[in-house]
C-alpha cells in the first residue's frame, strides 16, 4: 500500500484518539506519540485488521502487525515493474518451478 499523504493519516489518527472518550490519559499520550512518530502506527490506529478479514469465510485472524518504510518510487524505472516477481528467475528453476 502507498500512503500519499502521511500528514492526513496522522491527523485522522489523532482525531480518532481525541474522540475516544474511554481512553485513559496515559494511554492517550502514548497513542498520540506513537501515531505522530510513525505513519504505520497511525494507519494501524485507523484500520482494524480483524474488521478487514472478519467477513471472509474460513479465515481467523491470529495475529496482525504493521511496518512501514519510506521509499523513492519511480514508476518509470524497470525495477518497479509490478507484474514481475520479487525473486530472480533462477530462483524458480532451483526449486523446480518454471
Amino acid at each position: 500500500m502507498e500512503v500519499d499523504d502521511a500528514d492526513a493519516v496522522t491527523k485522522a489518527a489523532l482525531r480518532r484518539i481525541a474522540d475516544d472518550s474511554g481512553l485513559p490519559a496515559d494511554e492517550r499520550t502514548q497513542a498520540e506519540n506513537a501515531v505522530t512518530e510513525d505513519t504505520a502506527e497511525a494507519l494501524a490506529y485507523l484500520v482494524d485488521p480483524f474488521d478487514l478479514v472478519s467477513e471472509v469465510p474460513g479465515v481467523d485472524l491470529a495475529q496482525a502487525s504493521w511496518s512501514s518504510e519510506p521509499i523513492d518510487y519511480d514508476p518509470d524505472s524497470p525495477e518497479w515493474d509490478l507484474d514481475e516477481d520479487d525473486g530472480d528467475e533462477d530462483d524458480d528453476e532451483e526449486v523446480g518451478v518454471g
